[in-house]
């Protein structure tokens, strides 16, 4: 199944304090129902109001950690989208939270991908989708130093035991 059958009417909500980051992302999932917000209040406002497929938090600048608290406790998944915040302490940390995906803005091309097979993989199995870490392992390697994510490893061990790896039943998403 390709990314934009999965995605085609989904209900999203991309909260971000950068408009382009807001209108590139709108673009990038034009199949989907996106609402957007600049800022915490707004984003927490629209959550109490409208029912999420998924959203997307930015870290710095919206207080995206306090907007994933409320997504956990709403049980709707969390993608985290950053590029200020990016490091192996908030990987961690946006993961430990709840967060089903942690992608660096310099890969928000693909969104459309990750995010698809983060709805797919949830709705099929109730688990959170690894495939977007598969993907980008080198690219966190090579940000955050060799060997970075074996270096903790509870955390590693809590990783492995919450997310699923597999693109065989997703077909098309990631080609």
């Amino acid at each position: 199944m390709r990314a934009s059958e999965i995605l085609q009417g989904k209900r999203i909500l991309i909260v971000d304090d950068e408009r382009d980051i807001l209108d590139s992302l709108k673009e990038i999932l034009d199949q989907c129902e996106v609402d957007t917000a600049a800022g915490f209040e707004t984003a927490r406002d629209l959550l109490s109001r409208n029912p999420y497929d998924a959203l997307i938090f930015d870290i710095m600048g919206v207080n995206g950690y306090g907007l994933l608290k409320i997504a956990y406790q709403l049980k709707i998944p969390v993608m985290m989208l950053t590029a200020h915040g990016l490091s192996a302490e908030h990987f961690k940390q946006s993961i430990a939270s709840g967060a089903f995906a942690y992608i660096p803005k310099e890969k928000m091309a693909y969104i459309d991908g990750y995010l698809a097979d983060l709805l797919a993989t949830y709705r099929e199995s109730g688990q959170k989708s690894g495939n977007w870490f598969s993907l980008l392992r080198a690219y966190f390697e090579n940000k955050f130093g060799a060997g970075w994510f074996d270096k903790d490893e509870t955390f590693r061990k809590n990783f492995d035991s919450e997310f699923v790896f597999s693109k065989e039943h997703l077909g098309n998403i990631y080609s």
